[in-house]
C-alpha cells in the first residue's frame, strides 16, 4: 500500500497524546511491506488491520476534530507527529532520478510563505480531511465552486501538507491533446516526443492538478478517460502506460527487459488527479463530458463561512473598526447570494476583500464605498437596475460613506529607500487634509514622482487617479478601465516612472491564445524547435511593470491561465519551466541545497519582486453577451480603477499646455461639441464620441495650431469618419468649408511640393525604383484628400485611409508618394496573415529555411513609407500589434527583435532595431460593416492614426475625372452615369442595397465607351450590373435607378413613341396692320410719365425648407417628347397659380412655381437633386372680406439680381421681392396709392372687381410692367434702379403685350382696338424721352374691283417678344423673305404671323392658320372630371391662357382641354382615349405640322374646382423652358419637361439611339465573306438533298449558303430564305447589290407565290392567319420560355439513384435544395418502384402526360366582354399547342372541354395533335363556337374527375391535369370542398385549378379554400402564360 499521511485531530487538552498516536500509526505504515496498487488503495487480507485502522480513524466521530479555542494548532500537532517520520518521508519521496527536478511544497510556518496557513478555518480543515479520504481510496477528486483562488489554495495546501509532488496545468480553450500527453520536439534535426504533465504525473507518482476544466474544448479532455479509470494510456511514441497492479503482475511472469521491449510503462500507485472547475451553466464554460464527470468525486468548495472569513479579515485589518469590516463582508456576501444571481448581478470577489481591508488598515479614514468601486466596478459593469440593487445594498449596510470620508487627492512625494534591496518606496499622499506616508513595491530604477513622460500634463482627476493607484499597489495588481484615448496608457506610464519601473507593453487581441500570453513555439536556424517567452514572462523575470493593453479583447477563458501568476506569483510554462515567487524560490533553494545555477539548469526561476501588472481595458458593454468581458473570474484578479474622461476644463488645460498656439475659440467649440456627444444616450452618437478621445482632440488641435484657417467642421467629421456612420453632425453650429474646392491644387516648383495650402520639400531617395508612379487624373476631391494627408504628414502622424472599394485609396496614396518622391514598402493583409508573416518572410536558401525582413522591418530600417493595404481583412491580433509601434514607438518582432524609436534607450541592448525618423505608415482599410465583412480596424485602432475618409468623388469632380478617361464620350452620357451611380451609392449608404458601387466601375464603363463608342451605354453598363442579374430584388432596384436617370437598359431602338403628326392647314393672307398717329399735333401723341422711387418694407427672414426632387428621366424604355418629370410636395388643397423659368446658362434653368391656398413658392434648378420651398401664408396682406382667393404670379429677375423673384398678388396688387439667396422678402410700394389699406373685396356683389396684371417678358432684364384691367395707367418697375415709372394713357386697357423692349402692343378693353406704345429703352423724366402712342388699324385684303373681304378682329392671347429667323419665316410662308415679324396666338387661329411688325411703319401683312372651330366651343367628349369647363357668360374668365410661343422653333404651344382635341383622329378605333390633364398642342410653322401630346392626369384632385376654373381651363399650367421646349406643372405638383422642337428632337433621338447601341437586339453571327465570281440567272427553289449535306455555292441545292438563284442563306438572287441548319457563308453586300433588278423582281414574285401556296396547303386564308396571329402573338414569348423548360426536362427522380435533386415525401415532391438545409432528411422510394441503372440526366423512357381541361361553358362566352375570360382560355390552349410541338417524345398532351353539354368534349387528341397554324386555329374556333352555342350548366367536377381518371390509365412518367374554370361554381351549388376532393382523388396525378374569370371575389374565396399551391387566378390576359409557366416549372423541374 502506498504511504499515506493521516491527520488525526484529537480532542485532548494536551496535544502530546495525539502526536503519539500519529507517530505510532506512521511507524506501522512505514514498517509495513509495500503492496501492489490496484486502484482502490487497500491491501490484502494480511494487511487489513492497518487499512482498517486508518479508515476508521478518518471516519472517527467529531470528538476527534480540532475544536475552536484549542491551544495547539494543527500545524503544531502535525509538526510533532512528523518529527520522527520526516526521514522516512524524505527517503520515500525523494528516491528519484537526480537529473529530474521535483518541487516540494514545503511546510513553512511563516504566514504567506507557503500555501499552508497557521490559522486554518474549520471549513478548510474539513475539505482537507475529505481530500485525504479520497486519496486513501485512490479516487480522483473535482473541487468545484465559485471563481477565486480558494479551490487552488486548498489543493496546494493538501499537497504541501502531504509533501506531494505536483504537475500543474491551467486549461484554456487552446489546450490540445499534446499539452496533456506528449509533444513532439526537434533536437539536432531529429524529432522526439517529450512527456507532458499528465504522463509525467502518472509515471512519477505525482498529483496532476487540472485547473479550469470548463474552459477546455469538450473533445480534448476525454483523452484522459482511460488514464483516470484504468490508469492506462497509449502514448504517441509507442509506449503504453499500464496500471501498477497489472505491471507488477506482468513483472512476476516476465523480465523487466521484456516489458521495456514491449514499451510498457508502469503508472505509479501514488498518481492522483485533482481537478478544479466552475459550475456550468451558472458560469460560462463547457459542461463536463458525462464519461469524464463520472470518473471524479466532487466537492463543493464554496466561499469561506461568514464567521471564518470575518475572523481572517479581523486579523488583516487590525486598525479598522470591526463594525466596518463586518458591514463590508455582509455587503459582499449579499451580492454572492442566490437572490443576487437571479437579478443578473455577477458574484462579488469575496477573495479580494483581504486586499481592501489591507488598504483600509493603512488608511482607516478611507471611504469603504470607494473601495467597493475598486473591487466591484458596478458603475461600468451593470445596467440601471443592477446599479440600483448594489446601491440599495450599500445603503442597507451603511456603506454609502463617500461623502463623509475622504479620498486620496494627489501624490505629494515618492522616495526610493536608499541601500535597500527590498525594492520598496515611500509614497506620501494627501488625504483628509494631511499627508500620509506608506510603503509600496517599487521598480529597480530610481523613483521620482516627476520622472514620468515629459508630455504628461497633470490634471486633478489624473492626480487623484495616481494617488488611488498607489493605494491599490499596496495589495494587488491594477486594471484601468476607460474609453479609447482617455489617457490610460499615459497615466500608467507616469505611475511606472514615479515608482522606478521599466515598462513592458503587451498588446492583447481577440484571437490571442494562451501560448501567445506565456510562451510561443518557434524554430531555430538549425531547424530545432524552441520556446520563446512572451513579454509578460520576460517582464516577470526582469522585474518590469507589464501593461496588458486590451484585456477586454481577449477571451476570458484564455486570460484564466494567468490566475495563478496573478494570485500566487507562480506559473508553469509549456516547456516545463517553473517560475516561483521569490520567497518560495529562496525556500526551495535552501531546502534542496541548490545554487541559482543548479535551479536554472533545472528550469526553475524566481519571479522578480518588483514585477507588477497593470491591465488596460475599455468599459464593458452593458447587456451585451459578447462584449461583457468583466466576468466573475476576472473580478478576482485586479483592483479596478475607472479612468473618467477629462472634464471640459481639464481637457482645455491639457490642450493649452500641449498645444499652446491653438486658437482658443476653436478649442472652445471643439470641446463643446465633444462633451455634447459624450453626454448623449444615442448609441450612434456615442460611437462618434468614442472617436473624439482626448488623444484625438490633441491631434486635431495640433493641426489647427498649424492651420488655423481650416474648417473645424471638416476636421471633426474627418476624425470621426462620420461619413461611414451614416449620421450628420447636425448640432455643429459653425461655418463649414466654403471655397476649398477652388483653392486645392498640386504643383512642384523649385523642389518644393505644394498641395493646396501645405508645402514640403521633395525627398531625394536612394531607391527611386520603389517610388510609385501611377496613372492619375487630378480631381478636386482627391487633391483635397492629399492636402489633408500632407498636413498630417508634416505633423509626424501616421495615416489611415478608410473608404469603400474602388474609391481610389491606392491611387491617392501612390500619387501622394509620387509627389513626395518617397519610396514605398507595400504589405497586403488577408485572412491568413499572421504576426510572424507581418514581421518576417520565410524563404529557402541552400536547403535551409531563412527568415528575411518583411516590408515592415525594411521600412523601419530604411525610413521608407509602409503602405498596409486591406488592413480590415487581417485578424485583429495582426493589426493590434501596430498600436505599440504607433503609440509608443516600440514593437517586439516575432523573432524576438525589438523596434525602438528612441536611440537613447538602446543602451547596449541586443536585438534592437532603431526606427528611422523618416519612417511612416499609411494604412488602407474598407469601411466597417457589410458587405466588406472585415474587422472594425477604425473602431479598434482608429484613434492612434490620423484618419481620412476617402469617398467617391463628388459629382463635379467625378465628371471632370471621367472626361479625362473618356474625352470622346458625350457629356450627357457621363452626366447620367455620375447621377445614377451617385444614387446607387446613396442607396448603399441607406442599407437598401448591399453593394457600394464605386468610381472604379464608372471608370471602366467610360473606358469601354471610349474604345467602343458604338456599343451603347445600355449595353456597357451590364458589365457592372450583370453581377446582380440573378438577384431579383437587387436587379429591380438597379434597373429602376438606371431608368430614373435615363440609361435605357432594356430599351429597343424601335421603341419610339412620338406623338402623331397632323398636317397644318395652309396659311391665309388676312390683310394688314397699319400703324397710325392719333392726331395731327405732336402733343396729342405724347403720354405723360411720372417717376417715383420705390418704397421698400422689410426685410423679413423666411424659413426656406429643402426637399428631394427625385427627378426621373422619361426616356428609359421608349423615346417620347417628355424627357423628365418629378413631383413637388404639394398637399391636396394646394393650387398651382403660376410657373416661370429663368435660364441660368446654356444647360441650367431655374424653375419657380407659385401656389395659393396657402400662398407659397417652390424653386429649384431643373437638373439638381434638391428643391426648396417657402411658405408665404403670413406674408401677403389679406383683404378684410370673409372669403379670399389670392392669385399669385411670379417673375424671376436676371443678372446681377439672379436668384431674386418678384411675386405679384393680382387682387390686392401686392408686390413682393423674394431673395432666394439670403432667404429674405421685402414689400415694394411702387406708388403712394399702394400705401393705403386694401379695399374690401366684394365676392357677392353684382359687379366684379378688376384684377391687376404683371407683364414679365423682360423680367430677365430686371424690369416689369404692371397694369389694372380697364385701367389707364402702366407702371414700369425698374428693379435694378429702384424706381417706378407711371405712364398715363388715353385708353382703358384690356391687355398688354411687350413685343419688344421699347415697343408694346396695347389692346383697349371694350373695342379691342390695338395700339402700339413706343418708349425709350431707359426711361427718364425729360420730355424728349416721353412715350408715344400709335393706333393700329386692321385692314382687310382687297379682293379686286374695290371689293374687300371682312377681317376678323384678332384678340391675341400671346405675342412673341422676338422674331422668327429669316429661314423659319421663309419656311413658314413658303417664300424667300427677310423682315421683322411677330407671331401671335388666339382662339380662332393656330398661329398668326404679322410681317413687318412692330419695326416697320408701312402696312404689315397678316398671315393666319385658321382653326376649324374656335377653342372652347366644343364640349369635352367623353366628359372628363379633370376638365374645368369654360364659365358661363358673365362669370370670371380663366386667368391663364396656357399658351407660349417658341420663336426659335417656330412653334406655338398651348394646353388644350380634351374637348378641343380631335380624339377620333388621335386614338385608334375602339380604343378609349387616355385620362389626361390636358393635351399639348404643338403648332409647327416650319414643318407645317400639328401634334397633340397627352399630359398624364394629376395624381390628386383639388376640391376647389371653382377656384381652379379662375386659374386655368385645365389642371395643368405651362411655361417656356429654354428655346426648344416647355415645362408643365399639374395641380398635383407633377413637373414635366417637354422637348417640342423638331430639330432638338432629332438630336435627342440620335443620342438616345447611341445610348442603346447600334448592335442592340440584333443577332450576332460569324460571317465569312467571299466573292463567288458567278452571275445570277433566274430564281428557283433548287434540289432537295436527302442527306442535308452542307453546300456552298453551286446553284443546285436548296438550303445551301453563299450561292445564287436557289433558296438558302447568305447568297444572292434566290427567291426566299431557307435555313438548312449549317454554317453561313455570306456573299458581300456589293455582290448582292449588283444583282439585276429583273432578277430581284422575279425572286420577290416567287416568294409571294410560295407564301400563298403554303396558306392554301393548310387551307388558311390571309384573314385566318391574322386571326391566329392575334392569339399566337400574345403568348409567343411565353412559348419560348416553356420550350426552354421542356428542353431541360429529364428522367423522373424515381429512376435516378444518384444525388437526387428532389425526393418524394409522402405523396409530394420536395426539392432537395430545401431538404439539405434541414438537419436530417429521409429519401423515401415507392416500395414497388424498381431501381434503374439510368443516371441523372438520361433521356425519358416514357413520356409525361398532360391533360388541359378547359371551360367552354356558356358563362365563358357570356362574361367574355366583361373580363376577357374566353380569350384567356383560348390563349392558354394556344400556348400549350405551340410550346409542346415537336416534344411528343417527352410529353403527350390532349385538350378536353367541359360545359353544360358535357364533361368530356374532345378538342385535341393525344394521337392527333395539331400540326400547323390552321389546325390550331380550328381548335380555337371550336372552343369559341361551343361556348357560344352550348346549353347552360356546369360539369367542372365531372370533367376534373374524368380527366384525372382517364389520364392515369396510360403508362407515363408523370401525370398533369390543369383545369381552366371561371370560378362560377356557387351558381350551381358546388361547394369548394367538393372541388378540392376532385383535384386530389388520385395522388399520382398533379392536378391544378386555374380560374380565369370571376364575378366579384369568387375566385379569391375559392382559391383560399383549395389545397395550397393547387389553385391560381388569372384576371389579366398577360398573367395566364406566366401562371402556366409557374405550374410547369414547379412540377416538372422538381421531378428532374
Amino acid at each position: 500500500m502506498p504511504s499515506r499521511l493521516v491527520v488525526w485531530l484529537g480532542g485532548a487538552a494536551d496535544g502530546g497524546a495525539a502526536a503519539r498516536r500519529v507517530r505510532l500509526l506512521l511507524r506501522q505504515v512505514a514498517a509495513r511491506p509495500r503492496a501492489a496498487h490496484g486502484g482502490g488503495g487497500g491491501g490484502g487480507v494480511g494487511s487489513r488491520g492497518m487499512g482498517w485502522v486508518i479508515t476508521n480513524m478518518l471516519m472517527a466521530p467529531s470528538s476527534y476534530l480540532l475544536m475552536e479555542g484549542q491551544p495547539d494548532s494543527i500545524l503544531e500537532v502535525l509538526g510533532r507527529a512528523l518529527q520522527a517520520t520526516t526521514g522516512w518521508f524524505k527517503r520515500s519521496r525523494l528516491k528519484r532520478n537526480p537529473a529530474k527536478m521535483e518541487v516540494l511544497h514545503l511546510n513553512c510556518r511563516e504566514l504567506g510563505s507557503g500555501h499552508f496557513s497557521d490559522t486554518l478555518a474549520q471549513s478548510v480543515t474539513q475539505h482537507l480531511r475529505w481530500i485525504m479520504q479520497k486519496d486513501l481510496l485512490g479516487q480522483d477528486v473535482f473541487l468545484i465552486g465559485p471563481p477565486g483562488p480558494l479551490r487552488r489554495s486548498i489543493a496546494m495546501q493538501y499537497l504541501e501538507l502531504t509533501k506531494r509532488e505536483v504537475e500543474y496545468i491551467a486549461l484554456s480553450r487552446d489546450t490540445t491533446e499534446t499539452d496533456l500527453k506528449q509533444r513532439r520536439e526537434i533536437r539536432a534535426g531529429t524529432a522526439y516526443y517529450v512527456d507532458q504533465c499528465a504522463v509525467r504525473a502518472a509515471t512519477e507518482g505525482r498529483i496532476l492538478v487540472l485547473e479550469g476544466l470548463e474552459k477546455a474544448e469538450r473533445n480534448v479532455l476525454p483523452v484522459l478517460n482511460n488514464l483516470l479509470e484504468n490508469r492506462e494510456m497509449q502514448l504517441e511514441d509507442g509506449r503504453f502506460l499500464v496500471s501498477a497492479e497489472r505491471y507488477d503482475k506482468l513483472l512476476k511472469e516476465h523480465k523487466k527487459a521484456e516489458l521495456d521491449a514491449w514499451k510498457l510503462v508502469r503508472v505509479s500507485e501514488d498518481f492522483r488527479v485533482i481537478a478544479l472547475g466552475l459550475p456550468v451553466p451558472r458560469y460560462l464554460g463547457n459542461p463536463l463530458d458525462p464519461p469524464l464527470r463520472s470518473r471524479f468525486q466532487a466537492r463543493d468548495i464554496y466561499y469561506l463561512p461568514f464567521k471564518d472569513h470575518l475572523a481572517l479579515l479581523y486579523c488583516i485589518g487590525s486598525n479598522v473598526a470591526t463594525e466596518r469590516i463586518s458591514q463590508l463582508l455582509s455587503f459582499a456576501t449579499t451580492l454572492c447570494s442566490q437572490e443576487s444571481s437571479t437579478l443578473g448581478l455577477p458574484d462579488f470577489p469575496l477573495d479580494s476583500l483581504s486586499s481592501a481591508v489591507k488598504i483600509l488598515n493603512s488608511f482607516p479614514m478611507m471611504s469603504v464605498q470607494h473601495l467597493v468601486h475598486w473591487l466591484y466596478p458596478y458603475e461600468v459593469l451593470l445596467g440601471k437596475e443592477g446599479k440600483t440593487a448594489v446601491e440599495d445594498a450599500l445603503k442597507r449596510f451603511e456603506l454609502q460613506d463617500s461623502t463623509k470620508l475622504s479620498l486620496p487627492t494627489r501624490v505629494t512625494n515618492v522616495r526610493r529607500r536608499e541601500n535597500d534591496q527590498s525594492f520598496q518606496a515611500d509614497v506620501t499622499v494627501h488625504i483628509s487634509g494631511k499627508e500620509v506616508t506608506f510603503q509600496v513595491p517599487a521598480g529597480p530604477e530610481p523613483a521620482n514622482l516627476r520622472s514620468g513622460p515629459g508630455d504628461f500634463i497633470r490634471t486633478p482627476s489624473h492626480e487623484q487617479l495616481l494617488a488611488e493607484m498607489m493605494l491599490s499597489h499596496i495589495a494587488k495588481d491594477i486594471c484601468l478601465i476607460g474609453t479609447k484615448g482617455c489617457g490610460k496608457t499615459v497615466v500608467a506610464k507616469e505611475f511606472s516612472a514615479a515608482l522606478g519601473y521599466n515598462i513592458e507593453s503587451f498588446m492583447l487581441y481577440q484571437d490571442m491564445t494562451a501560448r501567445d500570453l506565456l510562451q510561443q513555439r518557434h524554430t531555430l536556424p538549425d531547424g530545432d524547435t524552441a520556446w520563446r517567452p512572451s513579454p509578460l514572462i520576460t517582464a516577470a523575470l526582469e522585474g518590469k511593470l507589464v501593461l496588458l493593453d486590451g484585456i477586454h479583447r481577449v477571451n476570458p477563458g484564455t486570460l484564466a491561465v494567468l490566475q495563478r501568476l496573478i494570485h500566487d506569483r507562480e506559473i508553469t510554462l509549456y516547456d516545463g519551466t517553473i517560475l516561483l515567487r521569490q520567497d518560495r524560490y529562496e525556500k526551495v533553494k535552501e531546502e534542496l541545497q541548490l545554487s541559482d545555477e543548479n535551479l536554472r539548469q533545472r528550469s526553475v526561476f524566481s519571479i522578480h519582486p518588483s514585477f507588477r501588472i497593470i491591465a488596460l481595458a475599455e468599459p464593458p458593454v452593458v447587456g451585451s453577451a459578447t462584449q461583457q468581458w468583466l466576468v466573475p473570474e476576472l473580478l478576482t484578479l485586479f483592483l479596478f480603477h475607472y479612468v473618467k474622461p477629462l472634464s471640459k476644463s481639464e481637457e482645455m488645460g491639457v490642450i493649452n499646455a500641449k498645444v499652446p498656439n491653438v486658437p482658443s475659440a476653436a478649442v472652445e467649440q471643439l470641446l463643446k461639441v465633444t462633451h455634447k456627444l459624450r453626454e448623449t444616450q444615442d448609441p450612434r452618437t456615442q460611437s462618434l464620441a468614442s472617436s473624439l478621445s482626448t488623444r484625438q482632440l490633441l491631434r486635431i488641435c495640433r493641426r489647427l495650431s498649424h492651420y488655423p484657417d481650416e474648417s473645424l467642421y471638416d476636421t471633426i467629421n474627418k476624425a470621426c469618419l462620420s461619413r461611414y456612420v451614416f449620421m450628420a453632425l447636425q448640432f455643429l453650429r459653425f461655418n463649414k468649408a466654403g471655397n476649398r474646392l477652388s483653392s486645392s491644387f498640386s504643383e512642384i516648383n523649385a523642389g518644393i511640393l505644394r498641395i493646396g495650402a501645405a508645402t514640403i520639400p521633395v525627398h531625394s531617395p536612394s531607391e527611386r525604383v520603389k517610388v510609385p508612379d501611377v496613372l492619375f487624373y487630378d480631381n478636386m476631391q482627391h487633391v483635397m484628400v492629399m492636402e489633408d494627408m500632407l498636413k498630417d504628414f508634416l505633423l509626424g502622424e501616421h495615416l489611415l485611409l478608410v473608404g469603400n472599394q474602388g474609391v481610389g485609396k491606392n491611387k491617392v496614396v501612390d500619387r501622394f508618394l509620387h509627389l513626395l518622391n518617397r519610396p514605398r514598402e507595400y504589405l497586403q493583409l488577408h485572412r491568413d496573415t499572421t504576426v510572424q508573416s507581418l514581421t518576417l518572410q520565410p524563404s529557402v536558401k541552400d536547403g535551409l529555411v531563412v527568415y528575411e525582413d518583411s516590408p515592415l522591418v525594411k521600412a523601419v530600417k530604411l525610413g521608407h513609407i509602409l503602405v498596409i493595404d486591406e488592413a480590415d481583412k487581417a485578424p485583429t491580433n495582426v493589426t493590434c500589434i501596430l498600436k505599440t509601434l504607433v503609440e509608443s514607438g516600440e514593437m517586439i518582432l516575432s523573432d524576438g527583435r525589438r523596434l525602438i524609436a528612441n536611440p537613447a534607450s538602446v543602451s547596449g541592448r541586443k536585438n534592437v532595431i532603431i526606427i528611422h525618423p523618416d519612417f511612416r505608415m499609411i494604412v488602407l482599410a474598407n469601411r466597417p460593416g457589410f458587405p466588406f465583412l472585415g474587422n472594425d480596424f477604425f473602431g479598434t485602432l482608429g484613434d492612434i492614426f490620423s484618419c481620412h475618409a476617402v469617398d467617391n468623388p463628388k459629382p463635379d469632380s467625378e465628371l471632370a475625372m471621367l472626361h479625362q478617361y473618356g474625352p470622346e464620350v458625350p457629356e450627357p452620357t457621363l452626366q447620367k452615369l455620375v447621377a445614377a451611380f451617385g444614387e446607387l451609392r446613396s442607396l448603399a449608404d441607406q442599407g437598401i442595397i448591399n453593394y457600394p458601387y464605386s468610381t472604379r466601375e464608372v471608370v471602366n464603363i467610360v473606358k469601354h465607351l471610349q474604345k467602343f463608342p458604338t456599343e451603347g451605354l445600355a449595353n456597357v453598363v451590364r458589365n457592372v450590373f450583370d453581377f446582380d442579374a440573378y438577384n431579383n430584388e437587387m436587379r429591380d432596384i438597379v434597373m429602376r435607378t438606371l431608368h430614373k436617370h435615363g440609361i435605357p437598359v432594356g430599351a429597343k431602338p424601335t421603341s419610339i413613341h412620338l406623338a402623331k403628326e397632323f398636317p397644318l392647314p395652309g396659311a391665309n393672307f388676312m390683310g394688314y396692320w397699319k400703324v397710325n398717329q392719333l392726331g395731327n399735333a405732336r402733343q396729342k401723341l405724347l403720354c405723360s410719365t411720372e417717376t417715383h422711387h420705390i418704397d421698400v418694407k422689410g426685410p423679413l427672414y423666411l424659413n426656406v425648407q429643402a426637399f428631394p426632387m427625385e427627378r426621373h428621366e422619361s426616356r428609359s424604355l421608349s423615346f417620347t417628347e417628355e424627357h423628365a418629370f418629378w413631383s413637388l410636395p404639394l398637399n391636396e388643397v394646394n393650387l398651382v397659380s403660376d410657373v416661370a423659368v429663368a435660364q441660368e446658362n446654356e444647360t441650367e434653368n431655374s424653375l419657380y412655381v407659385a401656389t395659393c391656398n396657402p400662398v407659397s413658392l417652390y424653386f429649384m434648378e431643373t437638373s439638381c437633386a434638391n428643391g426648396h420651398y417657402v411658405d408665404l401664408y403670413d406674408i401677403f396682406p389679406r383683404t378684410v372680406g370673409s372669403i379670399w382667393q389670392p392669385l399669385v404670379t411670379v417673375a424671376p429677375l436676371g443678372n446681377p439680381l439672379r436668384g431674386q423673384v418678384i411675386l405679384h398678388e393680382e387682387q390686392t396688387n401686392a408686390i413682393l421681392l423674394l431673395d432666394t439667396n439670403t432667404h429674405t422678402i421685402r414689400q415694394l410700394l411702387l406708388s403712394p396709392e399702394m400705401h393705403e389699406a386694401p379695399k374690401r373685396t366684394s365676392w357677392w356683389g353684382s359687379k366684379e372687381e378688376r384684377s391687376h396684371k404683371m407683364c414679365k417678358e423682360f423680367s430677365h432684364k430686371n424690369w416689369l410692367v404692371f397694369y389694372k384691367e380697364e385701367g389707364s395707367r402702366l407702371v414700369v418697375l425698374d428693379a435694378l434702379e429702384g424706381c417706378a415709372h407711371t405712364i398715363s394713357l388715353p385708353v382703358n386697357l384690356k391687355s398688354v403685350f411687350l413685343v419688344a423692349e421699347d415697343q408694346w402692343l396695347l389692346v383697349e378693353s371694350k373695342t379691342n382696338q390695338k395700339y402700339l406704345l413706343t418708349k425709350p429703352v431707359r426711361m427718364e423724366s425729360e420730355e424728349s424721352h416721353a412715350c408715344q402712342l400709335y393706333a393700329v388699324s386692321e385692314e382687310p385684303v382687297e379682293a379686286g374691283f374695290g371689293v374687300t373681304t371682312a377681317l376678323e378682329v384678332i384678340e391675341p392671347q400671346a405675342v412673341a417678344s422676338d422674331q422668327l429667323s429669316s429661314e423659319n419665316l421663309s419656311a413658314a410662308l413658303g417664300q424667300k423673305i427677310s423682315s421683322p415679324n411677330r407671331m401671335l396666338s388666339d382662339e380662332q387661329n393656330y398661329a398668326t404671323l404679322v410681317v413687318g411688325f412692330p419695326d416697320l411703319m408701312s402696312p404689315n401683312e397678316v398671315h393666319s392658320w385658321k382653326r376649324d372651330s374656335t377653342l372652347g366651343k366644343s364640349q369635352p367628349s367623353p366628359p372628363d372630371p379633370l376638365h374645368y369647363r369654360r364659365p358661363s357668360k358673365g362669370a370670371r374668365m380663366a386667368k391663364r391662357n396656357n399658351c407660349v410661343i417658341l420663336p426659335a422653333a417656330s412653334q406655338v404651344v398651348r394646353v388644350l382641354a380634351p374637348g378641343d382635341v380631335p380624339l377620333k383622329e388621335l386614338c385608334a378605333k375602339d380604343v378609349a382615349p387616355p385620362q389626361t390633364a390636358g393635351y399639348l398642342e404643338i403648332t409647327d410653322l416650319t414643318n407645317k405640322k400639328l401634334k397633340y401630346i397627352p399630359v398624364p392626369r394629376s395624381t390628386s384632385l383639388t376640391p376647389y374646382t371653382s377656384w381652379l376654373s379662375t386659374i386655368s381651363d385645365t389642371d395643368v399650367l405651362l411655361a417656356k423652358h429654354g428655346i426648344s421646349g416647355v415645362v408643365t406643372v399639374d395641380m398635383g405638383g407633377t413637373v414635366r419637361l417637354w422637348e417640342t422642337s423638331s430639330e432638338s428632337l432629332r438630336r435627342s433621338l440620335q443620342e438616345w439611339r447611341d445610348m442603346i447601341g447600334q448592335e442592340d437586339g440584333r443577332p450576332v453571327q460569324i460571317t465569312i465573306e467571299r466573292d463567288s465570281g458567278l452571275d445570277v440567272s433566274s430564281p428557283k427553289h433548287g434540289k432537295i438533298d436527302p442527306d442535308n449535306t452542307p453546300h456552298v455555292g453551286g446553284n443546285t441545292w436548296a438550303g445551301g449558303t453563299g450561292g445564287r438563284d436557289t433558296a438558302g442563306l447568305g447568297g444572292k438572287g434566290g427567291p426566299y430564305r431557307l435555313d438548312g441548319g449549317h454554317k453561313v457563308y455570306q456573299v458581300s453586300q456589293e455582290e448582292k447589290d449588283a444583282v439585276p433588278e429583273e432578277v430581284k423582281r422575279a425572286a420577290r414574285e416567287m416568294g409571294e407565290k410560295a407564301f400563298k401556296q403554303r396558306l392554301k396547303e393548310i387551307k388558311m386564308s390571309e384573314y385566318d392567319a391574322a386571326t391566329y396571329e392575334r392569339f399566337s402573338g400574345a403568348v409567343r414569348r411565353q412559348v419560348q420560355l416553356l420550350r426552354v423548360i421542356l428542353d431541360s426536362l429529364q428522367t423522373d427522380h424515381s429512376e435516378a439513384p444518384m444525388r437526387p435533386t428532389a425526393v418524394r415525401i409522402g405523396g409530394g415532391v420536395v426539392p432537395c435544395l430545401l431538404l439539405l438545409e434541414c438537419p436530417f432528411f429521409l429519401l423515401l422510394r415507392e416500395p414497388d418502384s424498381p431501381v434503374s441503372s439510368l443516371q441523372l440526366g438520361s433521356p425519358l423512357q416514357k413520356p409525361k402526360r398532360l391533360r388541359l381541361a378547359v371551360d367552354v361553358s356558356g358563362s365563358m362566352y357570356r362574361f367574355n366582354g366583361v373580363d376577357g375570360r374566353l380569350e384567356r382560355s383560348m390563349e392558354a390552349a394556344c400556348l400549350v399547342m405551340e410550346a409542346f410541338e415537336n416534344y411528343e417524345h417527352k410529353f403527350k398532351y390532349d385538350i378536353t372541354g367541359h360545359s353544360g353539354d358535357g364533361f368530356n368534349i374532345a378538342l385535341v387528341n393525344s394521337d392527333k395533335i395539331p400540326k400547323n397554324n390552321k389546325e390550331r386555329l380550328e381548335v380555337l374556333k371550336i372552343m369559341h363556337a361551343h361556348a357560344q352555342f352550348c346549353m347552360s350548366g356546369d360539369h367542372t367536377l365531372e370533367g376534373t374527375e374524368h380527366a384525372i381518371r382517364e389520364i392515369a390509365k396510360e403508362e407515363a412518367d408523370e401525370y398533369f391535369v390543369i383545369v381552366l374554370s371561371d370560378a362560377n361554381l356557387e351558381r350551381y351549388g358546388i361547394p369548394p370542398a367538393r372541388f378540392a376532393e376532385a383535384l386530389t382523388i388520385n395522388p399520382q396525378v398533379n392536378a391544378f385549378a386555374l380560374f380565369i374569370g370571376s364575378l366579384g371575389d369568387q375566385a379569391g374565396r375559392l382559391q383560399r379554400t383549395l389545397p395550397a399551391g393547387r389553385a391560381f387566378i388569372a384576371m389579366d390576359t398577360k398573367e395566364i402564360p406566366q401562371i402556366l409557366q409557374q405550374i410547369f416549372t414547379s412540377t416538372m423541374l422538381s421531378s428532374t
